[in-house]
């Protein structure tokens, strides 16, 4: 009888989760920053910022929109635990300005103050906040406490703010220092109304954006998501998961696009769709000419220069895990780089290789060919001009237009 009784209930519980209608609501990444380790300043970038307390706000621009958001905070490659004395969401004014009448107070787990565990993120409770695509958000953050090893992202492009004290709810800051790092935030998801997909823009500085106008959002994966919206129909968020430096095969600046895979692309609430736009610093760092300054950024145990099928064979293994995940992943050709301060005739060797198998190779599920939008007709192995920042490397905001143009929205409907 005890046994009738059980398979009867469980029945009853399976007709009862069969009988619940679906909901079209889903979350989808619609910004992103991938988590960096502390580093020292170097060239253009700034070295990662400590706190004490005081109060930081950024600013950040979704892709799509939805009606709640939800913010990723990190300490992942922090080694103390970090107090969150507060945090709030508002739409962004003018400047450090909130616009009135829009600001959340995020809370965590019902919480308004939490613990980040060393080596971990904290996700916030989801807030009811209406986000239209494209808008931008603050995202105030109070640190009471001492924070040595921040966990940041290197390249914001957007500037942040910096004040002393908890001023997470004020309308604007006063006399707030700024600040060019992504500071302790990885992501903000949407729950849209409806089913969403997420793209991963995936890749080195080019689609960090240097060279871009700062503050102007005019990094391809921007350019994107504007062409994305103003298509309408099916809503696509983007995620940029740039690195400045990052290679596909080694360690330096973030850890290897295959080491991160997993935790910048695969875990990304919505994820559908990966464009893979990396290789070009594994190449110009292998090669660089000796005694030259970029020859300093290869670490003594790295082993030869990679070959082009070193690379390809790194691509296939982002492809099958993709793949394993059911997801679309797309390789984009790696852009000219003759004039750049590490070419060299034998990396373009190496370039043109790899181009010709992500084009031919038939192993990713599309092809983008940022190479042939940004070439010189007459010069195939230099950017043509005007369309990089003058490092003969990096897009200009015109360069990065013609990135974001040449990309067939029908790969991603």
């Amino acid at each position: 009888m005890k046994t009738i009784l059980l398979a009867g209930a469980l029945g009853a519980c399976a007709i009862a989760l069969t009988a619940a209608p679906a909901s079209a609501e889903s979350w989808a990444r619609s910004w992103a920053a991938s988590p960096q380790a502390p580093t020292p300043a170097g060239g253009p970038f700034p070295g990662s910022p400590t706190f004490h307390d005081q109060t930081v706000r950024q600013i950040v621009r979704l892709s799509g929109g939805g009606a709640k958001v939800r913010i990723r905070f990190t300490n992942e490659y922090g080694t103390t635990p970090v107090q969150v004395g507060g945090a709030h969401v508002a739409l962004a004014g003018d400047g450090s300005a909130i616009r009135p009448g829009t600001d959340h107070v995020l809370t965590f787990g019902g919480n308004t103050t939490a613990t980040i565990a060393p080596g971990a993120p904290l996700l916030s409770d989801p807030v009811e906040m209406k986000a239209a695509p494209l808008s931008r958000l603050a995202i105030s953050l109070y640190l009471p406490g001492q924070v040595d090893s921040c966990t940041c992202h290197g390249t914001a492009m957007q500037a942040g703010y910096v004040v002393p004290g908890d001023a997470t709810g004020a309308a604007s800051l006063t006399d707030a220092k700024p600040m060019t790092n992504r500071a302790m935030i990885s992501g903000v998801d949407v729950l849209s109304q409806r089913p969403a997909k997420t793209i991963v823009a995936f890749g080195d500085s080019i689609t960090d954006g240097v060279g871009s106008t700062p503050g102007a959002d005019r990094r391809w994966p921007d350019q994107f998501a504007d062409r994305l919206v103003k298509a309408g129909g099916a809503a696509v968020d983007v995620a940029n998961e740039g690195i400045s430096g990052n290679r596909v095969l080694g360690d330096g600046a973030g850890v290897s696009a295959l080491a991160r895979f997993d935790r910048d692309v695969l875990a990304t609430p919505g994820l559908a769709y990966v464009i893979v736009f990396e290789g070009i610093n594994d190449i110009g760092i292998g090669y660089a000419p000796k005694g030259g300054p970029m020859s300093r950024f290869r670490l003594p145990n790295a082993g030869p220069p990679p070959t082009a099928d070193d690379l390809i064979a790194a691509y296939r293994q982002l492809i099958a895990r993709a793949h394993e995940k059911g997801v679309r992943i797309y390789g984009a050709t790696i852009t000219p780089y003759e004039g750049a301060v590490y070419a060299s005739p034998e990396g373009e060797k190496v370039r043109e290789a790899v181009n010709h198998w992500i084009r031919t190779g038939h192993g990713f599920d599309g092809v983008l060919d940022f190479d042939k939008a940004t070439r010189d007709p007459a010069h195939p192995t230099r950017f043509r001009d005007g369309y990089h920042a003058g490092d003969h490397l990096h897009g200009s905001d015109k360069g990065y237009t013609a990135i974001a143009k040449s990309i067939d929205l029908k790969l991603f409907r």
